[in-house]
């Protein structure tokens, strides 16, 4: 079957949009027609890295109907609304990457796994996850990646609980989400670290209490002030080596002692290759540094995050800020790498 999508052809270059050729699901794939993408800053990390290969598939957060199913794929039928996101439904050890899905564009084969800049993707089964009829159209998509990220990371991965501490640094998609799941988990106070005052004021629209623009003060100071010592959690949604740096000593130092423990960095930004880090933090003080990647269990964690959307305590139509066609995905891409999107931004087709 013949699509359109957004093809990633040369390093540093536009994205072309043009028609592709989806074959046949494989026995592990399906075809998924979409109603919606998000567009996530990784996939700049991607356009702009020269080792990426191409041609290639962008996006990995989308929304649609499921059209043609694989014959071992049992957890799906035609016709079911699902997400397709990239971290597999069931739980697997270590890190594992699928083969691209098999769609060709003037003849090449594309890299790419999932592949939500397209009007139609397929993937492997394991990336699609089935969710209620009465999911919404647009906001949905952003489920399979900013707000499994963010939320997830302040679920999962640091574990919050009521009264304790927080602070994010970056206040993007996955930022607000995780700041919003912070505020649904009765945390306190709950920080947000950005560079613009605007985007500070609108993270308090999802339970920030309090903004610091890391421009205009030290952060880590200012973190340790409101908090008396430091936050019980420090995420970094940004990723930037000075960020990376940052999180560790804002966060409370605990000492000796078996139960004296320091509160946890996490890192939920792709990172560089590099950053510097005291090892007293971890010696003397006991603090914790982690990484997330994708920290969700898509099953059971993908119609929660719609519950809590549908009850208004994660209102996903405010999150997304921004809506582009298809063909406006290099003003999509344009506006994301100049800060122009609040929250997240998605494609609608």
């Amino acid at each position: 079957m013949k699509s359109k999508a957004a093809i990633h052809v040369e390093y540093e270059k536009k994205l072309i949009i043009d028609e592709i050729n989806i074959p046949s699901p494989g026995d592990d794939q399906v075809i998924v027609k979409l109603f919606s993408s998000g567009v996530c800053h990784s996939q700049l990390h991607q356009m702009h890295n020269i080792e990426t290969q191409t041609p290639t598939l962008l996006g990995h957060e989308g929304f649609g109907i499921v059209t043609h199913v694989g014959k071992s794929v049992t957890h799906l039928k035609e016709g079911d609304r699902a997400i397709v996101t990239w971290v597999p439904r069931e739980l697997m050890s270590g890190r594992w990457f699928p083969p691209p899905g098999g769609a060709t564009w003037n003849g090449k084969k594309l890299s790419g796994a999932t592949a939500t800049w397209s009007e139609d993707t397929i993937v492997w089964g394991g990336y699609v996850v089935k969710v209620s009829d009465d999911a919404p159209k647009d906001v949905t998509s952003i489920v399979g990646c900013a707000v499994l990220t963010g939320a997830g990371a302040v679920t999962h991965t640091a574990k919050v609980r009521p009264e304790e501490s927080v602070a994010v640094f970056g206040v993007g998609g996955v930022g607000i989400s995780a700041i919003q799941m912070a505020s649904i988990l009765e945390a306190y106070p709950i920080i947000a670290v950005d560079l613009d005052d605007s985007k500070l004021d609108f993270a308090k629209q999802f339970g920030a209490t309090h903004g610091i623009n890391a421009k205009k003060e030290d952060p880590v100071k200012k973190i340790i002030e409101i908090t008396k010592g430091g936050a019980d959690y420090c995420f970094d949604a940004i990723g930037l080596k000075i960020t990376n740096e940052q999180i560790l000593p804002a966060t409370r130092g605990g000492g000796s002692g078996a139960e004296n423990i320091g509160g946890m960095a996490v890192l939920i930004g792709m990172p560089g290759k590099e950053m510097t880090v005291d090892p007293g933090h971890f010696m003397y003080h006991q603090r914790q540094y982690r990484g997330s990647l994708g920290a969700t269990y898509p099953d059971k964690d993908f119609n929660m995050y719609l519950r809590l959307n549908k009850e208004g305590k994660f209102p996903l139509d405010k999150l997304v800020t921004k809506r582009y066609k298809l063909d406006e995905i290099n003003d999509a891409c344009d506006d994301l790498h100049n800060g122009k999107i609040f929250g997240r931004a998605i494609l609608e087709y």
